[in-house]
């Protein structure tokens, strides 16, 4: 562990994160910084979370880098997991990242603007209320509701043959099997779950991931 500004402890990056990043490392090793010091000041984080930052928030993230292409909307951004890190880890991917929260929108733009991420456009509402109707070639969210609740309000923000990538918990088939009218409704295919990245961490990264029509 090591100590930032304000006494709050920082989980150490742990030795699996560099190759997450390749030659982006720094901006994530910043990004995790200035988090890490004032995620828990500016209501981002809660207090049990700068000593796991790396291990269960931003490498739960960029694990999903990967998958992404083209242009990708990010719902309920708040302290910039996953959209900030996402941006990091690939920027040859923009990212419009969707949140309603002023104070959190404030972060989300500046913290942006500190790390020179150019591939990042902020957008304060709920993705319920965006007009006109972006399509995205792809939607993210971490943490944000049910499946049943948030298929309904990213579908709508994807171009046909795009795609959700969304993550989720250890009851993610659960969600899947309460959201099965809202998957035939928003005719999603292609349905699948990934499981991400358990060997590295121990707590698997879980992607809710299916082709929009």
């Amino acid at each position: 562990m090591f100590h930032v500004e304000q006494s709050v402890v920082v989980e150490a990056e742990p030795a699996y994160v560099a190759p997450l990043f390749g030659d982006r490392i720094e901006l994530a090793r910043r990004f995790a910084h200035d988090l890490g010091s004032r995620g828990e000041e500016l209501g981002l984080i809660g207090p049990l979370e700068p000593p796991r930052l790396w291990s269960r928030h931003i490498v739960n993230c960029a694990l999903v880098a990967p998958l992404l292409r083209g242009t990708v909307g990010d719902i309920g951004s708040g302290a910039g997991l996953p959209g900030l890190v996402l941006a990091i880890a690939r920027p040859d991917v923009r990212l419009v990242l969707i949140e309603p929260m002023e104070r959190r929108v404030e972060w989300l733009v500046a913290e942006s603007e500190a790390l020179g991420l150019d591939n990042v456009t902020v957008e304060r509402a709920r993705a319920e209320d965006l007009a006109p109707v972006p399509k995205f070639d792809q939607v993210t969210a971490r943490a944000v509701s049910a499946l049943r609740t948030l298929i309904p309000m990213s579908a709508r923000l994807v171009r046909p043959g795009g795609e959700l990538l969304l993550m989720k918990g250890a009851r993610v088939e659960d969600e899947r099997e309460a959201a099965a009218k809202e998957i035939s409704k928003h005719r999603l295919h292609d349905v699948q779950v990934l499981v991400l990245g358990e060997e590295l961490t121990g707590e698997a990264t879980r992607v809710f991931r299916a082709i929009v029509d």
